[in-house]
């Protein structure tokens, strides 16, 4: 029997009837406008692109790029490379096992619309085009030569196969997307050079070092963003960025490694964030630091509750308040009625024992009812523990929190002669008040994950999951709903105990308003549902980076005013509806969304 096979096409050769884009050039014209478009755009950024140093970043010098010159320069590079790999050169098909067309055409767009809101914005804040310098010009050409390119490129549309006319019009719907799913599967598999040879196992750890690397070089920056325009700049070359690389299946195969490396994944991630300190000269924004990791770690213990359990929480925040009401009535605070203090390991010990009994003192009347009535159950537990503890001033009821004025002057946390709100210099490098509070956060992060991850891969942990899929067949194969769910919000609730005993010492007061259902600034129930939600429901790293945006854009953006929620609400519709999945999924909820991805012989783990 003869097996006929049909060679690859290359991306540049003419097809008769190819798919065209928006514009009539053809793609291999398309390809090279992007290309040199790029390539011109990262010449400019050597530009002067205004005579005046009033703009933020001092744009006026020639070849040494500033401010967002430099994500231009980043958003040109990048562009460059997918163009180069859209032709095949120099073998980066191979870096690239993607769409690398599809990903140029991102890259491409971010460097765009980057370059044009700095020429727009230097036109607008000094008065005119007048203060443009040639490099503005050229950057300004160069990538709408770049757009031009990507429109151009092909967009694939291929014809379904014949069904059922009785078909209702949205399973034709899902027909036509598992056909055209299939069509890109077979082109990508033609290209394919075949199984790749099997790496030495150090190639995947200088890997994993090196995305961890990269990934403390850009929150650091993003972090460290001088002025709004940068940090605008950022959010655009970052998003569309991600997006090509992740077009590209650069952040697939990567995915894959970390997969086979978690712990070792794991620990230089956490070594990499506790590296963060030492690269700040000051505490200004190790400030920014620790409050993300106070979020991201009450995030991840939601995760347990929502992602793992399925058990929509809306109180959660009241957790959070009762470990850091425990831990400030027992840390020698002067306003507090206890007179005690209590050293760190003690009160910690304490609110996230306490936070666990409210955990099943509230869980267990209300977790027999399911979705909208579990919800509206847990809000008003949120809302009764702020009105709670602000009748609790000595008037409305008993003199235990102070009411609204809240438990204040809590002092610093001193573990074993180290004295957190105090100045310690180590290997040279001087930590002060919040990045020495950052590390102690980050360890407690690091407890957190432990438990998260070890829950997630034992017996309880399948149960918690069989439960969010299923609870009718769950509960038909044995499973003790009740007690199961029980358990995770008892575990849960401890968790955010725990890191509201250091939030606690980190704000030196707490008060009711704190813990509201939705507040301006994080963390709040709704913020951190939206962490869990955006970054990925049942993984570890996906809580974590949803809370860290969370926390860090509301924070940056704060120029927007009456706006701010306007725009971070756009961005979460806009968010779920292209990747309702999260940033960072779990193999089963990919699945889920996107029926037209082939499932893999076995699933990752739940806490991957």
């Amino acid at each position: 029997m003869t097996t006929q096979t049909t060679a690859p096409l290359s991306p540049s050769a003419p097809v008769e009837g190819a798919p065209k884009g928006f514009i009539g050039l053809p793609a291999t014209v398309g390809r090279a406008l992007a290309t040199g478009g790029s390539a011109l755009a990262v010449v400019s950024t050597f530009l002067a692109w205004t005579w005046t140093s009033e703009y933020p970043g001092d744009l006026t010098v020639y070849g040494y790029p500033g401010g967002l010159q430099v994500l231009v320069l980043i958003g040109g590079l990048l562009s460059v490379l997918l163009g180069l790999a859209s032709y095949g050169l120099w073998g980066l098909g191979r870096l690239f096992p993607g769409s690398a067309d599809a990903a140029l055409k991102l890259a491409v767009l971010g460097t765009f619309a980057t370059a044009w809101y700095t020429v727009v914005d230097i036109s607008a804040e000094l008065g005119g085009v007048v203060n443009l310098e040639p490099g503005a010009y050229v950057v300004a050409l160069a990538t709408l030569v770049a757009l031009v390119g990507v429109l151009a490129l092909p967009f694939t549309w291929p014809e379904p196969e014949p069904i059922d006319p009785e078909d209702t019009s949205w399973e034709q719907f899902k027909h036509h997307r598992r056909q055209n799913w299939a069509v890109v599967k077979a082109s990508v598999a033609a290209k394919s050079p075949g199984p790749a040879p099997q790496r030495p196992a150090f190639v995947d750890i200088l890997v994993i070092v090196a995305v961890m690397a990269v990934g403390l070089i850009v929150f650091t920056y993003g972090i460290g963003t001088e002025y709004d325009q940068q940090f605008i700049g950022f959010l655009i070359i970052v998003g569309f960025g991600f997006g090509a690389l992740a077009k590209a299946g650069l952040v697939a195969r990567v995915s894959a490694i970390t997969a086979r490396h978690r712990t070792l994944t794991m620990i230089s991630a956490f070594v990499a964030a506790a590296l963060f300190p030492f690269t700040q000269s000051d505490d200004q924004y190790a400030t920014i630091g620790v409050y993300i990791l106070i979020f991201a770690t009450v995030a991840l213990g939601l995760n347990i509750v929502v992602g793992l359990a399925g058990l929509l929480d809306l109180g959660y925040v009241a957790f959070l308040g009762v470990g850091a009401y425990t831990s400030a009535l027992v840390s020698g605070s002067p306003s507090s009625p206890l007179h005690v203090q209590w050293p760190f390991w003690a009160s910690a010990l304490c609110g996230a024992v306490v936070a666990m009994i409210f955990g099943v003192i509230i869980g267990a009347p209300t977790l027999r009812l399911r979705g909208d009535y579990l919800a509206i159950v847990t809000l008003g537990f949120g809302e009764i523990f702020r009105i709670t503890v602000l009748n609790m001033d000595g008037t409305s009821g008993p003199d235990v929190t102070n009411g609204s004025n809240g438990i204040s002057s809590i002092p610093n946390l001193d573990i074993l002669g180290f004295d957190f709100g105090q100045e310690h210099t180590i290997l040279g490098f001087t930590l002060a008040r919040f990045a020495n509070y950052f590390l102690l956060m980050l360890l407690i992060t690091l407890i957190v994950v432990v438990v998260f991850r070890r829950s997630s891969d034992s017996r309880i942990g399948r149960a918690w999951i069989a439960i969010r899929e299923d609870e009718t067949a769950a509960l038909a194969m044995g499973i003790n709903g009740f007690r199961v769910k029980l358990i995770a919000f008892a575990l849960g609730a401890c968790l955010a105990g725990l890191a509201g005993s250091v939030q606690a010492h980190v704000t030196y007061t707490v008060t009711p308003e704190q813990y509201q259902f939705a507040h301006v600034v994080p963390p709040n129930s709704a913020f951190l549902l939206a962490a869990v939600v955006l970054g990925g429901m049942g993984t570890i790293s996906g809580p974590l980076v949803g809370a860290a945006l969370l926390y860090l854009i509301p924070a940056k953006l704060q120029f927007l005013g009456n706006y701010q929620l306007l725009a971070f609400g756009l961005a979460l519709v806009l968010l779920m509806r292209f990747r309702p999945e999260g940033l960072i999924p779990n193999r089963r909820r990919q699945l889920e969304f996107h029926e037209e991805t082939e499932a893999p012989a076995v699933l990752t783990k739940a806490g991957a």
